[in-house]
């Protein structure tokens, strides 16, 4: 758990186990989690916003000019905004069959998948938004997403702890999920499907520590900027944080703002917050009004998959939040 304000860590302690089989291992600081769909938001999100702010890249504009293969099944007019804000129309999934053969093949099914709705008129969770997001900010830049946000985001905020693919000595320290092919998981993606590509993907495989993370925080709640290094202008975070009507309450670009996956957002958070949580057991809420945000780091997969953490989260942002002395007035702008 880790809580943080006016750009520095003000809470930070680690509780009970990252691994309990096949033997009992502590939890501590510098644990190396599997952040799962805050790969979404915090790798996918802040590269497209990246490429926003270049010109490379416009929101309102249709999918199709950046990846013309998406032009199948009635999604000619589907824009970067609604993948963004997962109101494309599209499956949650598409089958995990598709994903045996690699990215590439997985990449061309995702860009010819049939939406279920319309588009912009229903809010649809999903992971192959992000996964087509990736692939468009592959071909803007000539990068995969690992590398490109590797290079534009983590290194130079010094978020040497974050990325793809953990080496060695970062697996050693990483939280063990579930079972998979006879060994248990840990350092490696547990998402299946960015498991069978390679480990790299919009939707999940970012890993990363409490305290990386809290770099990150500091950096949106500083309007781009930490310590000197800019990633975003103060305009872009605006934007990719403002709140968006959707059919299921409102998010924000590849950011949840209050809908019906807030469970895990503090009661008294403000209506300027913005967060995500991940499948297996992550949750990050930034609050820009209260200055404020809060980490919720678990593996509750492990050991057996049953493990429920987002209203626990959702309390302790609450007692963050409740935490705050100062007056609104006091408050920084």
């Amino acid at each position: 758990v880790l809580v943080g304000r006016r750009g520095g860590i003000v809470f930070e302690k680690a509780y009970g186990d990252r691994q309990m089989l096949p033997e009992r291992e502590a939890m501590t600081l510098d644990t190396v989690f599997d952040l799962a769909s805050l790969t979404k938001p915090i790798a996918t999100g802040t590269s497209l916003m990246t490429l926003v702010e270049e010109g490379k890249v416009r929101i309102e504009d249709p999918v199709v000019k950046y990846l013309p293969e998406f032009a199948v099944n009635g999604k000619e007019e589907v824009t970067v905004l609604q993948l963004l804000t997962h109101q494309a129309g599209l499956i949650p999934d598409t089958e995990i069959g598709e994903y045996q053969n690699g990215s590439e093949e997985a990449i061309r099914k995702a860009l010819e998948t049939k939406p279920e709705h319309p588009p912009g008129t229903k809010f649809v969770y999903s992971d192959v938004g992000p996964i087509i997001l990736a692939e468009l900010i592959r071909r803007v830049t000539g990068e995969t997403i690992d590398v490109y946000a590797k290079r534009k985001i983590y290194e130079p905020l010094g978020m040497l702890e974050t990325g793809y693919n953990p080496g060695p000595e970062l697996r050693k320290r990483g939280v063990t999920t579930e079972q998979r092919e006879g060994r248990w998981m840990k350092g490696e993606v547990h998402d299946p499907r960015a498991y069978l590509m390679k480990g790299v993907a919009g939707h999940a495989g970012l890993f990363s520590t409490g305290e990386d993370l809290a770099v990150y925080a500091s950096m949106m709640l500083g309007g781009g900027e930490y310590q000197g290094v800019r990633i975003l202008q103060p305009e872009t975070v605006e934007l990719m944080t403002t709140p968006v009507v959707t059919s299921e309450g409102l998010r924000s670009l590849s950011w949840d703002s209050r809908s019906s996956y807030s469970s895990n957002r503090g009661d008294l958070c403000s209506a300027r917050a913005f967060g995500h949580g991940g499948f297996t057991g992550t949750v990050i809420w930034i609050d820009p009004e209260l200055d404020l945000f809060y980490i919720f780091l678990s593996s509750r997969l492990h050991p057996d998959g049953k493990g429920t953490v987002n209203p626990l989260a959702g309390r302790i942002g609450t007692v963050a939040a409740a935490a705050i002395c100062e007056t609104p007035s006091e408050r920084t702008p």
